[in-house]
């Protein structure tokens, strides 16, 4: 398994906004479509969008569609989570994940990062 690394998270307030960063560790090829997922405390964990390997597809929880926007750049094998007009709702520990990875020795399956925290204040 090769571990996805979140980044990008922070302390905003209401209305701001943040710019996740999806990525493998190490070296490599490409990644296959990629999940975001949050977990709030006392809150069962919760799918946010997910994009397929080209970023042509791409699919939304309900309440994440018309402010967050999912997109990846291929070069950098990295996908990125644009939140926009953040809510106290949104603080959570948000985690990413590939489905497959390409690396040297071929396509192994990805593994939940550590998470990067973001919280937003009211």
């Amino acid at each position: 398994q090769v571990q996805l690394v979140e980044s990008g998270g922070g302390l905003v307030h209401t209305g701001e906004s943040l710019r996740l960063s999806c990525a493998a560790s190490g070296r490599t090829f490409s990644l296959l479509a990629v999940d975001w997922f949050r977990h709030a405390p006392g809150k069962e964990p919760e799918f946010v969008a997910t994009i397929s390997r080209s970023g042509d597809n791409t699919y939304y929880a309900d309440n994440a569609e018309d402010r967050f926007i999912i997109f990846r750049d291929n070069v950098k094998n990295t996908v990125y989570l644009q939140m926009n007009s953040l809510k106290p709702e949104d603080t959570a520990v948000y985690y990413c994940n590939a489905d497959l990875v390409q690396i040297e020795a071929g396509w192994v399956f990805g593994s939940w990062g550590q998470g990067t925290q973001v919280t937003v204040s009211s």
